[in-house]
């Protein structure tokens, strides 16, 4: 299951569909430009209370993957807690592999 999500996730990456980073992240969701917000199993409480906030001040949907951050880190390149999906369809596919147990 995890594979199958990291790879998604790669290829959102070199497609240009994702936003890294809490400050980068809360920011896309406050214009409202992101359907989908993915935390890292091991994101802080703080962080997480912070991007959660824009989320819901923007209207924008959120889940919390099983991977943690040098997971997601090693699937995209780039060590990161807090992902914008910029793609309505990536993020309709990313949150069904996250469904799956």
């Amino acid at each position: 299951m995890g594979n199958r999500l990291l790879s998604l996730l790669g290829i959102a990456r070199r497609a240009g569909k994702l936003c890294l980073g809490s400050d980068a992240v809360q920011e896309t969701a406050l214009k409202g430009g992101c359907p989908l917000i993915l935390f890292a199993s091991d994101l802080s409480p703080r962080t997480a209370r912070t991007v959660l906030a824009a989320a819901a001040k923007g209207n924008v949907e959120t889940a919390t993957l099983r991977e943690n951050m040098d997971e997601i880190g090693c699937a995209i390149g780039k060590r990161t807690g807090v992902i914008a999906v910029n793609d309505k369809g990536f993020a309709k596919k990313l949150l069904a592999l996250n469904a799956e147990d």
